[in-house]
């Protein structure tokens, strides 16, 4: 079901400055820089290892990013899960009574599939399931 972690999400205020940071500070280099107008985001992703490091700044005072800011500051947001058939994972979450926040998969960065499990059920952590086109 779960092949590996694709990526921690980070909510930053300001995608620059966050940008500046891991390059300055910590030497790491930007694969790639996304808008998602669905979701009411901007993203950059930065690769390390196997995984990526996504800031996500929101683009919408309202969006789901500013609202987590607000409430709980800048930091960790989610952390994403690579699996293999999203569909099916879902419906095996569900049928053991883990709380979706998405029932059906959408899209989201780099155009895959992605669904959110809601943290309620994943003791306290916000997670994003994953399904790359092969």
């Amino acid at each position: 079901m779960i092949k590996k972690i694709n990526h921690i999400g980070v909510a930053v205020k300001d995608l620059n400055e966050g940008i500046r940071f891991y390059r300055e500070n910590l030497g790491l280099e930007i694969e790639g820089i996304e808008e998602i107008k669905e979701q009411k985001v901007k993203v950059a992703f930065i690769p390390l290892g196997e995984s990526r490091i996504e800031l996500l700044q929101s683009t919408d005072p309202n969006g789901p990013i500013a609202k987590f800011i607000e409430k709980k500051g800048e930091g960790i947001h989610h952390i994403a899960l690579d699996v293999e058939r999203i569909e099916e994972t879902l419906q095996k979450l569900k049928e053991k009574g883990v709380q979706l926040i998405d029932e059906k998969p959408r899209i989201g960065a780099h155009g895959i599939k992605i669904a959110f499990l809601h943290p309620r059920g994943t003791k306290g952590v916000l997670m994003e399931l994953c399904e790359k086109h092969e």
